[in-house]
């Protein structure tokens, strides 16, 4: 008989972790040994429960899921993650496969389905929905740098020019021809829609 696949659940809504662990815990094989609403408590939770998979939520309090991933992979944990996101963002996609994940699906993903793809990252295989993979392919990689990713992420706040420069710790020129250029490149009418599209995209 193969082995029990234990699986901890990250996700900061209380109802969808407990809808998983409700419908991972009718398959034979798998078992839930934690849960955490946060990607703060990740870590300490894979080293009280040492979980085979983590299914991993990305956007949560504090660190965000696929920041939460590198760390793991770094540190050599050996845990897999399987990223489970409302948001099929094919900027997400990249960033959380080139974090490390082995698996990237949405939520509306079919119970039994999901626990396909839980084995299957166990085994050592990668999983990837197969339209957001083309998606993803089709949108090509984030054309913002580092720094203009910052700035419109700042920029979601709404705040001015002074306080997102206030936040990210540039002058408030600097933040404009980033703001301009990211303006340019996201093809956004404002700051404001080129930080609604670069998120929506995935690329902050």
């Amino acid at each position: 008989m193969n082995s029990v696949i234990r699986v901890a659940l990250v996700d900061d809504q209380a109802l969808v972790r407990g809808a998983l662990a409700a419908l991972l815990a009718l398959e034979p094989d798998i078992e839930v040994v934690g849960e955490a609403g946060s990607g703060d408590e990740v870590v300490a939770l894979v080293e009280r429960t040492r979980p085979d998979v983590v299914l991993m939520d990305v956007d949560m309090p504090g660190r965000d899921g696929i920041e939460v991933t590198g760390e793991l992979v770094r540190a050599g944990t050996g845990i897999r993650v399987l990223i489970v996101t409302t948001f099929g963002r094919p900027g997400y996609l990249r960033r959380a496969m080139r974090a490390g994940a082995w698996g990237f699906v949405v939520k509306d993903t079919p119970a039994r389905q999901l626990a396909d793809m839980v084995r299957r990252v166990h085994s050592g295989l990668k999983v990837v929905d197969p339209a957001l993979a083309a998606d993803s392919f089709l949108a090509g990689e984030s054309p913002l740098t580092p720094r203009e990713a910052d700035v419109l992420r700042a920029a979601l706040a709404g705040g001015s020019v002074a306080d997102i420069a206030s936040a990210v710790f540039l002058s408030e020129g600097t933040v404009r021809n980033h703001l301009s250029s990211a303006i340019g490149k996201t093809q956004g009418r404002n700051r404001a829609d080129a930080a609604r599209i670069a998120q929506e995209n995935g690329w902050l």
